[in-house]
């Protein structure tokens, strides 16, 4: 599911919108603007997202993997981001600049679903050396 930021004005452009409603986050009056309780331009990094998988992931791989793997790993699925513009106040000159590369792996992670069966043992190797490379060791699952 969509990803959004926590502890500021849920966005309309937010699948389902109309369900916050019933949210007692709604009702509090420090996250009632579009900054919350957030400074202008503080970054991404400074904001708490909602739980999802993203976020799961993002804190499973966080030490291990480079700068613009972690924000396309932690964005892809905020929509009200990278599709619609929203939460722009949020974001810093940083930001802005990742989110080149959560844009350009958005189509890869939407579009090339396939129902075709891969061979697993034939692209075992392949992923097993990238595990290697980038997640070496135990992870803390």
């Amino acid at each position: 599911g969509d990803t959004f930021p926590l502890g500021c004005r849920f966005s309309e452009k937010i699948v389902y919108h109309e369900f916050f409603a019933d949210n007692p986050d709604s009702a509090r009056p420090d996250y009632a603007s579009p900054l919350g309780i957030y400074d202008e331009g503080c970054g991404l990094n400074q904001v708490t997202m909602s739980w999802g998988h993203d976020e799961y992931l993002y804190h499973v791989v966080k030490d291990r993997l480079p700068e613009p793997a972690l924000y396309m790993i932690r964005y892809h699925s905020c929509y009200p981001i990278h599709r619609e513009g929203e939460y722009d106040r949020l974001m810093n000159a940083r930001d802005r600049e990742m989110f080149t590369w959560v844009n350009a792996f958005n189509p890869y992670d939407l579009y090339t679903k396939s129902s075709q069966r891969v061979d697993v043992a034939a692209l075992r190797p392949f992923y097993e050396d990238l595990i290697e490379e980038y997640l070496p060791g135990k992870l803390a699952w």
